[in-house]
Order: C-alpha cells, then structure tokens, then sequence
C-alpha cells in the first residue's frame, strides 16, 4: 500500500480512467486535510460487496467491510479507499490477515485517533465468520 498525499490531497477523485489497483500493495490510500480537526466526530465507510481468495482452496470469499475512525490531521478520500478495497479480489489470505491489514495501511494512511475495522464474511459450511480490529490511537498496529 503507498500512501498519497498530494498538494490537493486526491489524485483519484474525477477520473473515470484509472483501472483497479491489482493488489493491495498497488493501491493507495489517499487523504486529505480534516476540515474539522477541532470536533469530535466519527467517520463510518461501507463496503457490501468485498472479496478476497481464500489462501487454500483458492475460493472467493465475500463480505462486508466496515470502518469506523475518529479522524486527526487528515481523513481517508474515499473513492481511493474503493479502489484499495477492491484491490483484494485477487489477494490469497485468510480474513483475519485481510482485516488486519486493511487497519493497517488505513492507520499509516491517516494516522486516525481511534479506527476500528470490521468484515462480516458470508458463511462456509455453516459458519458465518465476523473479525473486529481496532486501533486506539496509543499503541501500534
């Protein structure tokens, strides 16, 4: 994952051209300045339709993506944060690594105050899986 932070702070935003990222270390996260760095707020993004592979059978598995933060100095722009998202489909790791990973590079990205990740995976032979990560702002991921 490369973190972006350009002058303006977005170089995704606008062009309808750029192809998906084929990995997550592809991708980028970009930010931009928090417009309201003085409150107290929490931002929720939603991803329905996230994949990865699982890393032995080689079998899509399907969730949901939540992440929730407390932004700092800069927020998370989000159409960098559909294609990073996105840049999973192809990625072999069991869920537990794919939702670590994603509060990490979300945590480098943006250095939030305090995130939390969570992936509702659809069920495998009857078991439905859900991974809850979070980061309070004091210790590393």
């Amino acid at each position: 994952m490369q973190k972006k932070n350009t002058p303006r702070g977005i170089s995704l935003l606008g062009k309808s051209e750029m192809g998906l990222p084929s990995s997550p270390d592809k991708a980028s996260l970009e930010v931009f300045p928090n417009p309201s760095p003085e409150g107290t707020y929490v931002v929720h993004f939603e991803c329905e339709e996230f994949t990865s592979l699982c890393p032995v059978t080689g079998q899509p598995d399907f969730g949901i993506i939540r992440i929730d933060y407390r932004p700092g100095k800069h927020c998370i722009e989000s159409k960098s944060l559909k294609f990073y998202l996105a840049s999973f489909r192809n990625e072999r790791s069991f869920c537990e690594g794919v939702i670590n990973r994603i509060l990490a590079d979300f945590v480098q990205a943006c250095t939030p105050l305090w995130a939390k990740v969570t992936g509702v995976f659809a069920s495998r032979g009857g078991i439905q899986l859900t991974i809850e990560a979070e980061h309070n702002g004091r210790a590393k991921v």
